[in-house]
């Protein structure tokens, strides 16, 4: 539950427009936010101990990453539904494309890590699917 008052904090200070949370988009969008921070989370603990020659697992590093790339996705989406200039709304579009791509590749990158949480990251990646399907119909109504 902390988690989720942490992002709902971060999110209001971009003054969210009264019909956005109804969105699917932004709904999933939220939906991916917390998991990638849980699986991050879980990662994070299996991935922090050194290697036996002293290195840190390099694996860590996509795990901040999907967090990151997830928490920019709600701030996209609300950038877009603000904007008036199709040109300018487009260049949000193109973030979340790129966004979106990013974070299922790390993912990707992360099922070959040493963690038990890896299992986790095929459920990520499916929710990561059905944002692409839900950005799509959205896309067509801005």
């Amino acid at each position: 539950m902390g988690n989720f008052v942490t992002i709902a904090i971060e999110i209001m200070s971009y003054h969210l427009p009264s019909h956005l949370s109804d969105l699917p988009v932004y709904q999933k969008a939220m939906d991916i936010i917390m998991l990638s921070r849980s699986i991050s989370t879980y990662i994070n603990h299996d991935l922090s101990y050194l290697n036996e020659d002293g290195t840190e697992d390099s694996d860590i590093y996509f795990s901040g990453d999907i967090v990151q790339q997830s928490t920019n996705l709600a701030p996209e989406i609300i950038n877009a539904e603000r904007e008036r200039h199709s040109d300018k709304k487009h260049k949000h579009l193109e973030s979340l494309e790129r966004l979106t791509s990013r974070l299922y590749s790390n993912c990707r990158r992360l099922e070959r890590s040493k963690s038990n949480g890896k299992d986790y990251l095929p459920l990520l990646r499916g929710e990561i699917r059905a944002f692409r399907r839900l950005k799509r119909n959205w896309m067509l109504t801005l």
